[in-house]
């Protein structure tokens, strides 16, 4: 699944670049597009919260230390966190307007250290949480303030324009509902129920491996759009729209 979202995303992007390169004007602020790419990010920040609550409750059978978990999970949230710096540095040397200040990296950062007293209780408890933060956000989106320093939050700054951003409200919702379902699902790092083996299948196959490399590329696949882009020609690509 995480694997899908990943194609979802390069798709999006792709189109994304065509748009805002004038090559070709794709609609990808409204319509079927949008959803796409909406959806992929819904889909990834949802399996992330899965992922949280498996790899929770799989090093508390090992460890049995909640202490050295949060460490390491804080850890873990940081370097994410510092990923989504490097995409703001980028944007802001590159871009200049625009500049990606907490885009899906800084959130998924920020989200695994937020979300992580939810993991050690009892599901329904994330579930209302999520529920509830995702509430908050929808009515703080059509909501300005003066000031830029809590945007994080999803309080945004007047005339403020971003080309990707997640912030903590509603996303950690999304999240959260994650980890209550990863809690249903997989109690206890055990499998609650049965499900066919696919692995065979080569879509399968393929989709896993993008899955277990979604960081990398995530941070590679722009570059190499545009690049692409670049050795295509752009005046080339727009006589063959035309």
């Amino acid at each position: 699944m995480r694997g899908l979202a990943i194609l979802m995303m390069v798709f999006f992007h792709l189109l994304y670049d065509l748009n805002y390169f004038g090559v070709y004007n794709f609609d990808v602020n409204s319509g079927l597009f949008m959803y796409v790419g909406r959806s992929s990010a819904v889909l990834f920040i949802f399996l992330s919260g899965i992922s949280l609550s498996l790899s929770y409750s799989r090093n508390l059978k090992i460890q049995n230390i909640r202490q050295k978990l949060y460490l390491k999970y804080l850890k873990r949230g940081c370097r994410i966190f510092s990923w989504g710096m490097l995409i703001t540095l980028i944007t802001w040397l590159f871009l200049g307007e625009g500049v990606i200040l907490f885009g899906i990296l800084h959130f998924i950062g920020v989200s695994i250290i937020l979300a992580y007293p939810f993991l050690r209780f009892r599901y329904i408890n994330s579930l209302f949480a999520g529920v509830f933060i995702i509430l908050i956000g929808l009515y703080l989106r059509n909501l300005t303030f003066g000031s830029p320093w809590m945007l994080w939050l999803g309080l945004k700054p007047h005339d403020f324009y971003t080309l990707d951003y997640f912030p903590v409200f509603p996303w950690l919702g999304v999240n959260l509902i994650g980890v209550s379902t990863g809690n249903i699902l997989y109690p206890s790092y055990t499998r609650k129920f049965n499900i066919q083996d696919v692995s065979s299948y080569l879509p399968v196959r393929l989709g896993c491996m993008l899955g277990k490399k979604s960081l990398f590329i995530y941070l590679t696949h722009q570059p190499i759009l545009i690049g692409l882009l670049y050795i295509l020609d752009f005046s080339y690509l727009r006589i063959l729209w035309q």
